[in-house]
């Protein structure tokens, strides 16, 4: 594995940021989908790597030789966890994207309501 840099880092939030201002640039909704279904991957999508980054930082933290054990950086460690928790929680955003495909469908077909108040 290359060895990642502030810069590799920073590449992918500006990455993150272009398809932002893609998406407000009224995309085609299928492109839109297929672009942003990689990010919301119930397995390996944002939400769930991005809480696995928090838990491993904050084990980093905790296990650092140089790093205190005070109650401060317990709080840390503490809130980088509950942080991941929340993160992790967000992995059934891939459920949107599935409605969000059959929601031309559903117009199409004349079904009124939107397909997540059914």
């Amino acid at each position: 594995m290359p060895a990642l840099t502030p810069d590799t880092i920073r590449t992918l939030t500006e990455t993150l940021a272009d398809l932002t201002d893609y998406l407000r640039e009224n995309p085609d909704l299928d492109e839109a989908l297929a672009l942003v279904e990689p990010l919301l991957d119930e397995y390996t999508g944002l939400p769930v790597q991005f809480a696995d980054t928090l838990r491993a930082l904050a084990r980093a933290v905790q296990e650092h030789p140089d790093v205190p054990r005070t109650a401060q950086g317990d709080l840390l460690v503490t809130e980088l966890r509950t942080a991941a928790w929340e993160q992790a929680d967000q992995h059934t955003l891939h459920y949107v994207l599935d409605d969000l495909r059959v929601l031309p469908a559903d117009s199409v077909a004349g079904e009124p309501g939107c397909c997540w108040c059914r």
